[in-house]
């Protein structure tokens, strides 16, 4: 591995990358918050042991002269840009985001191992390079970890001695084209999964991207208002819960909570907890809220709790005060499914269920002049099933435009289609999909 401190070292390593048929690129930056990110190193591989790191803004004490964080950029900018120049990575979707903010556009991203790995194996749990390492080339590497500690003490990339960060970041790139070189051919030996990494997961990570940077607006005061009629309400409960139980109590406290519902109030034990002592887990609540009036209030009180203090109170945190908007990240390599997941915040989680969830929604808004537009298919795994399986009913059902959730949940509780339920009708969404899957 090759540490590149002078200019002479770099032109040799763009020479080497723009004669590549396909290289291997990893940013090193101060945060993964792709926001606050900041470049401070940059590695390469053009062919398995072999690979450079280019550092730029090591900061600590003592730290060697560098390369110039903008010069490198410019001198690398073409590379990084020609759509024709074959690149690989690791989550590139973060180096992308990254080196936006730097004015630069990755573009020519063929590959990408989370993604590989990810297609190949969606039940496997995890698809980061150093557990992909150790299954698939048997490596174990620098954790990062290892050069920069743990905990409260430590130390942000730019920090961490260049002797040390350098074959870090250069294994970095080194295992990314090896793994590559494995995961791919295992790829294209099953042309529908090669299809699906080819046309479905690597085009969508710029895309992913790009809506990531775009992020969502806020109406911070009316999530502020909605903050305020939570707390009221949430003393309500407090004091009916009270005058219920007889006595005053710490309503989050499930001993407490325990000692009035069994010990004192007398209600039946629906189930234990591994210790032995009466459970007081939202289930047990929900079964002895049919019959009884604290479990009732304590539920409602603990479903407030949660949308005050993780969505009301947390979103208003959450907003970059460069961009006045929230950016969440969005993962392709999380579900079995291949359905994405979202988090820091979790955007795809927003309450629709009740009254509080859907004022919570109201508080995302479409910027002045813009108007924010909802599309969603309807019913599309069943008729996709009905359209592989030729089945006469389904496909009658469709052509009809029934409901086929409602239709189902209609036979199964024995009433007429229009006088389902939402909540039977969410029961017999589960009886479809588990024919399905």
């Amino acid at each position: 591995y090759e540490t590149v401190l002078t200019r002479k070292a770099l032109d040799k390593w763009r020479k080497s990358l723009a004669k590549a048929r396909l290289f291997a690129f990893d940013l090193e930056t101060t945060s993964l918050d792709y926001m606050r990110a900041e470049i401070v190193g940059c590695s390469f591989a053009v062919k398995g042991g072999e690979a450079a790191y280019v550092p730029m803004a090591h900061d600590y004490d003592g730290a060697p002269e560098q390369l110039a964080r903008d010069d490198v950029l410019a001198q690398l900018r073409p590379l990084l840009e020609d759509p024709d120049r074959p690149k690989l990575g690791q989550n590139l979707k973060y180096d992308m985001s990254v080196l936006a903010r730097y004015g630069i556009e990755l573009r020519g991203i063929k590959f990408d191992t989370m993604l590989e790995s990810y297609v190949l194996d969606s039940t496997g749990s995890r698809h980061d390079m150093n557990t992909l390492a150790l299954k698939y080339l048997g490596h174990k590497t620098i954790h990062f970890e290892d050069i920069a500690g743990k905990g409260a003490r430590q130390l942000d990339f730019n920090r961490i001695p260049i002797e040390q960060a350098a074959p870090y970041a250069a294994e970095d790139a080194d295992i990314t084209l090896r793994l590559h070189e494995t995961l791919w051919p295992r790829l294209q030996e099953i042309p529908s999964l090669a299809k699906v990494f080819r046309e479905i997961e690597m085009p969508l990570v710029p895309v992913l991207s790009r809506i990531e940077r775009r992020g969502v607006l806020l109406d911070v005061k009316k999530l502020k208002r909605q903050s305020r009629r939570f707390e009221k309400r949430l003393r309500e409960l407090e004091q009916q819960a009270w005058e219920e139980a007889g006595e005053e109590f710490n309503l989050g406290s499930p001993k407490q909570l325990q000692a009035i519902l069994f010990d004192k109030l007398g209600l039946p034990v629906i189930s234990r907890t591994p210790k032995g002592q009466p459970s007081t887990a939202e289930s047990v609540l929900q079964e002895l809220a049919l019959d009884y009036e604290l479990p009732k209030l304590i539920l409602e009180h603990r479903s407030l709790s949660k949308l005050k203090s993780t969505y009301t109170d947390k979103l208003p945190e959450m907003i970059n005060p460069r961009t006045g908007r929230v950016h969440t990240s969005y993962h392709q390599a999380v579900t079995a499914t291949g359905r994405l997941s979202s988090s820091d915040p979790n955007l795809q989680n927003i309450p629709v269920r009740n009254e509080e969830g859907r004022r919570i929604r109201q508080a995302f808004i479409a910027a002045p002049g813009y108007t924010m537009v909802a599309a969603d298919y309807s019913q599309i795994e069943l008729r996709i099933m009905a359209h592989l399986s030729g089945d006469a009913g389904l496909c009658r059902a469709f052509a009809q435009g029934e409901d086929i959730h409602r239709a189902t949940a209609a036979e199964v509780f024995g009433v007429e289609p229009d006088k389902v339920t939402a909540e039977q009708r969410r029961s017999a969404k589960a009886i479809n999909f588990g024919l399905i899957y």
